[in-house]
């Protein structure tokens, strides 16, 4: 079996065979298949098994495997392009189209991922107002950066360590914790640094502790609460930017950041990462102002060329939301009309086109605590039986499942039909 070859093979040269954790399977106590190909919303191992893909590569891919606009566009790129490090067009084409289409990005600069954009907005609002602490929340995960490594989800729950190896005492004093969806843990907060806190830092949508959206009243208190004590509030939309709606979660909520961070889908499958907002905060950025940050790969033409043709294809064809509305309800309905016949324990939450069905005796999952008390040893057996079954989801009770444009009903259908084969 060439998976289990490559996979064992892998070992040899990379820790634990993965240059990412979550894809070593470890939880799940099974193999990964190792990804040869993937076309639309299928993708194929390298024993031939097809699989229907609900992870697109953990978000990105919102148009599906090879979209045709996308790969197009980075042949063409890439037969005059691969990297300067210096300014290029594309880089003001897809600049100039965030800064149009989105409603709160005045300014944007482009880096390489998301833990560079997040990690790089919260030195921005350091700088901004001179204050050192931020406030983040129990189970939201913004990137590996020393200073979000103190209470996180997604690979770090599954893996089971409350922040990491190797981080210093140092790195994190600066960083406070608070609950997601308790305004008042954010109060309680500011009450006590109410001069000393530069930002703070939410996913709108959570995604990495399981989809969980914020409550719209928290949102808006947390708006209230920066303009009180004159913070910043930083949407980090990485995960959800483009994917709930083109605007992202912010134009769901109605409530406006100061800056926004981004990547996955903005560059069409390749690393990207951009972070933007009000324009008097970005141009204290160098070249303009005292805050340092810089890329030699920043803006490359070939992952602007891939960007450029994801975002104009979503713009110019909003239906495509509409498509996603139906798929996620549809899906969303079929597994807790399956749970509820099986007498399964299931919490489905959803915003748009990605959803976690959480295997929990709770009646909602609204945070961190909530999360945990899940049966993640049904979640491995439900993974198990679906993985065998042509259906990839992410290998963890704390992930979302995400769906992209190439998705049709008959593959909802399908994802329901090996659903309701699950036996406890």
């Amino acid at each position: 079996m060439r998976n289990d070859y490559i996979f064992e093979q892998s070992k040899k040269y990379m820790p634990g065979g993965v240059n990412s954790p979550v894809r070593a399977f470890k939880d799940v106590e099974v193999n990964p298949p190792v990804i040869k190909k993937g076309v639309g919303a299928k993708i194929y191992d390298e024993d031939g098994k097809e699989y229907i893909d609900f992870v697109g590569a953990w978000g990105p891919m919102i148009l599906g495997h090879c979209d045709e606009a996308v790969v197009k566009a980075i042949k063409e790129t890439s037969e005059n392009a691969i990297a300067f490090g210096a300014t290029t067009e594309l880089e003001l084409k897809l600049a100039k189209h965030i800064c149009t289409t989105l409603d709160n990005i005045e300014m944007i600069r482009m880096v390489n991922s998301g833990t560079e954009a997040t990690m790089s907005a919260v030195k921005l609002a350091r700088g901004y107002t001179g204050r050192d602490k931020i406030i983040k929340f129990s189970g939201c995960y913004h990137g590996h950066f020393e200073g979000f490594l103190v209470s996180a989800g997604s690979g770090l729950m599954t893996e089971g360590i409350p922040g990491s190896a190797g981080v210093p005492l140092e790195s994190i004093k600066n960083t406070l914790i608070a609950d997601y969806n308790d305004l008042q843990s954010v109060k309680n907060i500011f009450e006590k640094f109410e001069n000393d806190i530069a930002a703070i830092i939410v996913e709108p949508v959570a995604g990495n502790m399981g989809v969980i959206p914020a409550k719209f009243e928290f949102l808006k208190g947390l708006r209230d609460l920066c303009d009180e004590y004159k913070s910043l509030l930083i949407f980090d939309e990485v995960m959800s930017g483009f994917r709930v709606a083109y605007k992202g979660a912010q134009s769901l909520y109605g409530i406006k950041p100061d800056l926004t961070t981004f990547a996955k889908i903005m560059g069409g499958g390749l690393p990207s990462g951009a972070y933007g907002g009000r324009k008097e905060i970005m141009e204290k950025l160098s070249p303009l102002g005292p805050v340092y940050q810089a890329g030699t790969m920043s803006g490359n033409p070939i992952v602007m060329a891939a960007g450029l043709a994801t975002l104009e294809k979503l713009y110019n064809n909003p239906d495509l939301y509409k498509h996603l509305e139906a798929l996620g309800q549809k899906l969303e309905e079929g597994l807790k009309e399956i749970a509820k016949a099986n007498n399964i324990p299931l919490v489905v939450n959803r915003c748009g086109a990605m959803l976690t069905a959480f295997f929990t005796k709770e009646d909602k999952v609204e945070n961190y605590e909530d999360a945990k008390k899940c049966d993640t040893g049904m979640f491995n057996k439900f993974f198990t039986h679906l993985l065998k079954n042509g259906i990839y989801i992410a290998p963890s009770q704390f992930e979302a499942i995400f769906l992209s444009v190439k998705h049709s009903s008959e593959d909802i259908d399908k994802f329901l039909e090996v659903a309701r084969a699950f036996t406890k």
